[in-house]
């Protein structure tokens, strides 16, 4: 599902105007966004929780030249789901 799929399903559900439903759907992205970069966890029971996942810095090898290289340390989101979310998808 991508996201316009998301707001069309939410205004066949509820009784809003697509303005309003993408307004709505794109303040929700951006609250966990702006959660993750702050550094905090967001946790929406029955669903899940998204989180930060800090990879330090590493030494690698270029596949092509087989050079060895430095990566740098770097962040991503991680989202583990909820046992409800788990046995609903069993």
């Amino acid at each position: 599902m991508t996201k316009k799929e998301l707001i069309e399903a939410i205004l066949n559900d509820e009784n809003v105007s697509k303005a309003e439903a993408e307004r709505i759907v794109s303040s929700v992205f951006e609250k966990i966004a702006a959660e993750l970069q702050n550094g905090h966890e967001v946790s929406i029971a029955g669903f899940g929780k998204f989180a930060i996942s800090e990879r330090a810095a590493r030494d690698g090898i270029n596949p092509l030249t087989k050079e060895k290289i430095q990566i740098k340390a770097s962040k991503s989101a991680k989202f583990k789901p909820a046992k409800q979310l788990k046995e609903a998808l069993n």
